[in-house]
């Protein structure tokens, strides 16, 4: 089928069923939501049998779902209409939810159901984002895949849906809360408007929107208090405990920074004077809850674990040095095995665009963002006193994904995309001229790059650029990973790895200093000459501004892109 899926952003739900449905073999293409005479022409020039939107904030137009077959995946059961589903869900602590797709008519959300999937949510508030990323998107691809079947069956209709009054949209009226509040009722409350919009409130004085909230151990202060600090979180008192807040967005429209999501101690600054950085509780074992911990290593025998989880996978230098100092400690220790484990949401997106926007020198701040993360990733290529497995728990895009590719094995859990080239205006490090050639060949390599498309972990196993995928998910794949460790730490295996892997660099005529040179000076020109446009191109990610019209590389029968003037090809030797 000619299916075209009609989005307001093409994000990880849209990426995984444009990946799903060509690897199905149906030609498949995507149409930003950029304005309404802009759908009709896009939907006209495409021509599909069917479309399908699995996510999109904009009404369909009503020349589009009256001439083509239009169906909305909507993230609510049956019945459940309105623009806040999730957030209502999450506030309310609903057990049961799920995903529906419907088709498009006047009234939103209300027309006839072609698929319908539920699932159990936890007791503890789960982020609007992970629940997105996770139960949500996994019953809207069960969904995607079952209208797609149902399309080319000629004698099926839809059922018509039940009669409901759609909910209205979440406010900050609904989101409101007061410090003095039970921990668990304004954990809900952040949760449910994590990613956006947050919810509005006030610290040390500062109107902000607050996101990323994690309990945390007492420490004695009054409620809504700045108790200490920590890895660029603030702890804040509640009425019955503390809260850790990682990010922060100030409210105030006349804020420098107003409207950019940050570390919470980065917005705040000189308001933190006077509030002590924390320690960890002594004795603390790394999964301590109330602890504040973005990196975690243990050890099970042969076998060290190391997990970091950066909000969004956004890596800004301080990232980059504690996860630096913490794969130091792990390759010091007498294990065998090595397992780099990313967060569930996301396992890296690389440097830290917000962080770099904020800052008086964007420039400066990019440079210095690309040379620490660079770090860690000559620490994981020259690593040989482990075997490194590099496990992708969680989707990845541009440096994200190459800051594991220099890893023994790259394990990546089932369902997750990986997005392996640069955009932005970057061309882009981490050291991926020397890795992705030797995972993917010089050609593929550059393929990747030059094409920017998504990529599935099953098309990623098929083209070298992961080497096994485990089940889809979290704790099926927690203990996947594990045998996986534990089968690789044989003493035997594990020596023969390790002595494959130096010899190979050992062979190497070309250092991998020289790699790094050029990429960083191809990167030089880009942050500090603005070449390809890094500057907007930031810009508008970081504000999240619309988009004026859609890639010609993601319409049905898209143009490809000129390819990159420096290729992938391995540098020869400086002398030559």
């Amino acid at each position: 089928m000619r299916i075209l899926l009609l989005v307001t952003a093409f994000n990880g739900l849209s990426q995984r069923a444009w990946c799903a449905l060509r690897e199905a073999g149906h030609e498949v293409g995507v149409l930003l939501a950029t304005s309404e005479p802009d759908m009709i022409d896009g939907v006209r020039s495409a021509g599909p049998d069917l479309i399908i939107c699995p996510f999109l904030k904009d009404r369909v137009p009503q020349e589009v779902w009256q001439q083509w077959r239009t169906v909305i995946i909507h993230p609510g059961p049956a019945g459940d209409r309105g623009p806040s589903s999730l957030d209502w869900a999450i506030a309310d602590g609903a057990r049961t939810w799920g995903v529906t797709a419907l088709q498009a008519v006047e009234e939103m959300d209300a027309g006839p159901i072609w698929a319908t999937r539920t699932f159990s949510l936890p007791a503890t508030a789960p982020r609007k984002s992970s629940l997105y990323n996770g139960p949500v998107a996994d019953a809207a691809m069960e969904c995607i895949a079952e209208v797609v079947r149902k399309a080319q069956d000629p004698g099926f209709s839809p059922a018509e849906a039940p009669e409901a009054a759609p909910r209205p949209l979440m406010r900050q009226d609904d989101r409101a809360f007061d410090w003095g509040d039970a921990t668990e009722h304004i954990l809900r409350k952040i949760r449910a408007a994590d990613g956006a919009p947050g919810v509005r409130t006030e610290l040390g004085g500062l109107p902000v929107f607050a996101y990323d909230a994690l309990p945390g151990l007492p420490r004695g202060g009054r409620p809504g208090q700045l108790l200490s600090r920590r890895q660029g979180a603030v702890l804040v008192g509640t009425g019955d405990g503390a809260i850790w807040l990682g990010h922060l967005r100030a409210a105030d429209p006349g804020h420098g920074r107003a409207g950019i999501k940050l570390p919470a101690t980065t917005l705040l600054g000189t308001r933190l004077r006077g509030v002590p950085h924390s320690p960890l509780p002594p004795g603390s074992e790394p999964e301590h809850p109330g602890s504040y911990r973005q990196v975690r290593y243990r050890r099970n025998g042969a076998v060290g674990w190391l997990s970091f989880d950066f909000y969004n996978g956004a890596m800004a230098p301080g990232h980059s040095r504690r996860l630096l100092a913490a794969l130091r400690h792990a390759a010091g220790q007498d294990t065998e095995v090595l397992v780099l484990r990313g967060g569930t949401d996301a396992f890296s997106n690389g440097i830290h665009l917000n962080v770099i926007e904020a800052s008086p020198d964007p420039a400066s701040a990019a440079w210095a963002s690309i040379r620490a993360i660079n770090e860690v990733c000559r620490e994981i290529i020259m690593c040989t006193r482990q075997v490194v497995i590099a496990a992708y728990a969680g989707s990845a895009g541009a440096g994200g994904v190459m800051l594991g590719l220099g890893a023994d094995i790259v394990a990546a859990r089932d369902g997750i995309v990986l997005n392996p080239y640069y955009d932005m205006g970057l061309y882009g490090s981490e050291l991926h001229t020397f890795t992705l050639p030797r995972r993917v060949g010089a050609d593929r390599a550059q393929q990747l790059i030059d094409d920017k498309l998504p990529v599935s972990a099953g098309r990623a196993r098929s083209i070298g650029l992961v080497d096994e995928v485990g089940p889809r998910h979290p704790d099926a794949y927690g203990e996947w990973l594990a045998a996986l460790a534990d089968r690789e730490s044989d003493g035997r295996t594990a020596r023969n790895r390790r002595q494959g892997k130096a010899r190979r660099l050992a062979a190497e005529r070309v250092p991998l200093e020289v790699y790094e040179a050029r990429e960083l000076a191809e990167m030089s020109r880009d942050m500090y000459a603005d070449r390809s446009g890094f500057a907007a191109a930031r810009h508008t990610f970081v504000r999240k501004l619309k988009p004026s019209e859609t890639p010609d590389r993601l319409l049905l029968g898209g143009a490809k892109l000129r390819p990159r003037t420096t290729v992938l090809r391995p540098a020869v030797p400086v002398s030559a």
